[in-house]
């Protein structure tokens, strides 16, 4: 009978280690990796959560917003505090020095609104006391909002710091706010018609622009429906203040993170100015501010289109465009004769577009300079489609035959 010898099966060794699988020091090392990878996951865990956590900041942080937002829109919804009745009897002007110094243009335009109201308070902010104005009324001792005296104080565009000191003005003390180069023409009390009370009236403003025909054009339609605010008046505390208050504070942040630089070196372009703080940034906090009171149903410009009187809206006096902004030529403005025009805007303060690039072709220019005639607008749009079809060369030959600019 043949025995046959017993052999061993071969030990299969570890790629790595060449060390059998079977090896207790195989083992070993097993175990101190486990225990290794158990002490540092957490770690790794945590570092790819911060990871996603700055990838997707927008989504992660949205709760957070959300939350703000409820809390800003409470706020908003305050009611006004019963001890303002009616609004003050105060005009409030800002320029670059005080009225002892005006050129005359200047001068002329502003003795009219202490000339037609003399029982109301007159009073000019400077570049060199505005800051002080702030930081005496927002500081500690006043609404101790040191998050708004910081950024006024950042800020390092002359429009910018102008149109958030007049909101600034009218949230704390409230009256009637007019650029220096507003003339009044009609007493403010005849800015509330007849058939309203003093008392129900919290705010009061004028349609500036009103073509909403333009809502879609690429240029035009971001500035195509606004209320005025080179002339308004309001009572102080007004929730529509603050609401455009903090808005603009959130805008300049937000635009200061997108562009990479500090709020005091930013730079602007014209529609950056107006939808930022201008026109467009007043008109959007007023209709949020009527929605708000609506009960949430959203207030459109449709009540304010072709407005042939004025509106009042939850506190908010809406009056017609003859009203602020008569003699424009444009959203049937009317003009300064009229026995409905209280102020005339003379522009002759209004040098800051110059500072802020509007949308420039290089053949056809800007198309505001068409001041919303349809026939105009529609050519430029039409020289605009027509010349991005044309090669680079004929281009070119275009632009060196255009007469130069007067």
């Amino acid at each position: 009978m043949q025995t046959r010898s017993f052999r061993p099966p071969p030990l299969k060794l570890h790629l790595d280690t060449k060390m059998p699988v079977h090896s207790p020091i195989a083992s070993h090392f097993r175990s101190r990796l486990t225990t290794q990878v158990r002490r540092v996951l957490p770690a790794y865990l945590a570092l790819l959560f911060i990871i996603l956590l700055f990838a997707n900041t927008h989504f992660f942080t949205a709760p957070i917003r959300a939350a703000h937002k409820y809390r800003r829109e409470l706020k908003y919804q305050q009611p006004l505090q019963a001890s303002t009745t009616t609004i003050p009897k105060k005009i409030w002007q800002t320029w670059k020095q005080g009225p002892l110094t005006f050129e005359q243009r200047d001068s002329d335009t502003a003795k009219t609104w202490p000339a037609k109201n003399p029982n109301y308070r007159y009073e000019v902010l400077t570049d060199d006391n505005a800051l002080e104005y702030v930081e005496e009324h927002y500081g500690v001792h006043g609404f101790n909002r040191p998050d708004i005296v910081d950024l006024y104080r950042a800020l390092n565009i002359t429009i910018i710091r102008a149109d958030l000191l007049r909101y600034l003005i009218m949230y704390a003390e409230g009256g009637v706010y007019a650029d220096i180069d507003v003339e009044c023409l009609r007493p403010v009390h005849r800015f509330i018609p007849e058939r309203y009370a003093e008392l129900e009236v919290d705010m009061i403003i004028g349609v500036e622009i009103d073509e909403p025909a333009f809502a879609g054009h690429p240029v035009l339609g971001s500035k195509c429906k606004s209320f005025c605010q080179w002339t308004f008046a309001a009572k102080p505390r007004l929730p529509v203040m603050m609401r455009l208050i903090e808005n603009i504070q959130e805008w300049v942040h937000n635009l200061s993170k997108t562009k990479g630089v500090p709020v005091g070196q930013l730079e602007l372009d014209f529609n950056e100015v107006i939808s930022g703080t201008g026109p467009s940034a007043f008109t959007d906090a007023v209709l949020a501010q009527m929605t708000a009171m609506n009960g949430g149903k959203e207030v459109t410009w449709d009540p304010f289109h072709n407005l042939a009187e004025s509106r009042l809206v939850h506190g908010i006096l809406v009056l017609n465009v003859e009203a602020f902004a008569a003699g424009q030529g444009h959203s049937d403005s009317g003009n300064h004769d009229s026995r409905g025009a209280l102020v005339k805007h003379h522009y002759h303060a209004s040098g800051w577009p110059s500072l802020h690039p509007r949308r420039n072709h290089p053949m056809y220019g800007e198309v505001e300079k068409c001041n919303w005639k349809v026939e105009c607008i529609a050519e430029w749009d039409k020289n605009v489609a027509d010349w991005d079809k044309l090669p680079k060369e004929e281009q070119d030959k275009l632009l060196a035959s255009k007469p130069p600019q007067k």
